[in-house]
């Protein structure tokens, strides 16, 4: 049994998924990715590695994806996030036309083929407006912790506008709200729909199609699912998962290395 490994570092989170010849996953784990990325990247392999029960000389290969993706020392390669959210998505989804990736510092819109490929992509331009950083920014702000601030935001009745496209601005404009005397959930739930506003304008830009898969750490927000469900009109692709889509699908570019090592240099040259 061969096993292919894929380590997505990301600004706030690192992920890493191992798996086997039938493309299951046998081994994960999800850390702070911290000041030392390096040192993030080994210690998330190595969780899922004994999360797995596997040894490590029994992965054959390993891709580094992520904005840290060239500090993966001990990854034989590299492939963008974008690739392999793409390549992870369609792969947990089969029928994905769409994804929509929100992690710490960015938001992606991205359209696939039928097999995975990226057909159009594009990122947020206004800072971090509209991620898990403007979230994080909030719930510093009213003193919530960040698990929480989906489900008390649900709980609104009257949202308030939020009108800042900057997360600089985004902690000033929720104080003054409060200090206008609005309540906490009527607030974050107006955080919540000017994030799915803003995740919406980007995925126009790529076009938005069902099946849209939805993808990274703000997939842990009912929140932000609600409200990204209530702008576009029908309901997302989420799974327990969704936070390794990015690692899933550079283990599986990984695999794709095994098999094509494999093949006999006659049929390499044919392709």
């Amino acid at each position: 049994m061969a096993y292919a490994a894929g380590v997505d570092v990301g600004s706030t989170q690192t992920k890493a998924i191992i798996i086997n010849e039938a493309r299951e996953i046998v081994g994960r784990s999800l850390i702070d990715t911290g000041a030392n990325v390096v040192l993030a990247a080994e210690n998330a392999y190595d969780e899922a590695l004994k999360n797995s029960a596997i040894q490590e000389e029994e992965v054959e290969y390993v891709i580094g994806t992520g904005y840290g993706r060239y500090r993966v020392t001990f990854g034989n390669a590299q492939v963008t996030e974008i690739s392999c959210h793409a390549r992870g998505a369609s792969h947990m989804f089969p029928n994905t036309k769409t994804v929509l990736d929100m992690g710490g510092q960015d938001t992606k819109a991205i359209r696939v083929s039928p097999n995975g490929e990226v057909l159009d992509f594009c990122m947020n331009d206004k800072c971090a407006a509209g991620t898990g950083r403007f979230l994080g920014a909030a719930a510093a702000a009213l003193d919530i912790p960040l698990s929480e601030l989906g489900s008390v935001a649900m709980q609104s009745e009257r949202p308030v506008k939020i009108s800042t496209t900057c997360t600089v601005f985004a902690e000033s404009e929720v104080l003054s709200w409060l200090g206008k005397g609005k309540k906490i959930e009527d607030i974050l739930w107006g955080v919540h729909l000017s994030i799915a506003s803003r995740s919406v304008g980007l995925l126009r830009r790529v076009g938005i199609e069902e099946e849209l898969t939805f993808t990274g750490g703000v997939t842990k927000n009912p929140g932000v699912i609600k409200a990204l469900e209530q702008a576009i009109g029908f309901k997302l692709n989420i799974s327990d998962d969704s936070h390794y889509i990015g690692a899933l699908g550079a283990a599986l570019f990984a695999f794709d290395h095994i098999v094509s090592s494999r093949a006999p240099s006659s049929a390499k040259e044919a392709a």
